[in-house]
């Protein structure tokens, strides 16, 4: 698999707080990686980063070998990452076809087959097709969820970036999302999750980076990881 997207050497940082060190990572076309650590490892920001959202002072952020450093996070959006925020950011007083509309584009890549539009995302999620005249802040959290999921889907991405998608969901929510997941992955559009619920997580992804203070420690297979637990105690908590 080539590359999809790359971080190489990246410092960022909040103001003068130098949030990321040098970090390295790559996601390849069709592949589900995962980033793991204690809250304020730099997990969200490492997304955040990518989204041109976080300012860059070393290294290179690049997208099918493009550079992409210093572009603005729509146009970064425009050329096929989608970002799902931790927090959900629906748009409360519009309807769930409404919040769709407002992610709809037309893939960065117009010969990339698998469009998205109303009738995939509602194929996806049947529970938002019953639910595409509410009022988007009357829905369930596992219900925003799958709409912020649909939404970002709208934009054509095919680049997920999700930030914590399980967190604060009953059970029986985590389950379907996990399938929802496993089907956009078998569909070829690649994933960066940053996750706390592992047993979720793993079940979806092919690699791993695992984060302390702002810098990777570990990466590799799932099951390379298994190898090592005391990285898993150290750095996860688990």
């Amino acid at each position: 698999m080539s590359e999809l997207l790359t971080l190489e050497n990246v410092d960022a940082y909040y103001g003068r707080s130098h949030v990321l060190h040098a970090v390295s990572l790559a996601v390849r076309r069709g592949e589900v990686v995962l980033l793991l650590g204690r809250n304020g490892a730099g997990k969200t920001t490492i997304m955040r980063t990518a989204m041109g959202l976080v300012a860059v002072r070393g290294g290179d952020i690049r997208l099918r070998g493009r550079r992409i450093l210093g572009l603005a996070p729509h146009r970064i959006a425009q050329l096929g990452i989608g970002l799902v925020p931790e927090d959900r950011r629906v748009f409360a007083k519009l309807s769930v076809r409404q919040n769709l509309e407002l992610g709809r584009k037309a893939p960065s890549d117009p010969d990339r087959p698998g469009a998205w539009n109303f009738e995939a995302v509602f194929a996806l999620f049947p529970a938002l097709a019953e639910l595409q005249s509410r009022r988007s802040g009357t829905l369930s959290g596992g219900q925003q969820q799958m709409l912020t999921i649909a939404r970002t889907l709208m934009g054509n991405p095919e680049l997920l970036l999700l930030d914590e998608p399980a967190e604060g969901l009953a059970p029986v929510i985590v389950e379907v999302l996990a399938e929802r997941l496993a089907t956009l992955r078998h569909q070829g559009i690649a994933m960066l999750i940053s996750e706390q619920n592992l047993t979720f997580a793993r079940a979806l992804a092919d690699r791993a980076y695992v984060m302390e203070s702002g810098t990777i420690r570990h990466q590799g297979a799932i099951d390379e990881l298994d190898a090592h637990p005391q990285a898993w105690t150290r750095y996860v908590g688990f």
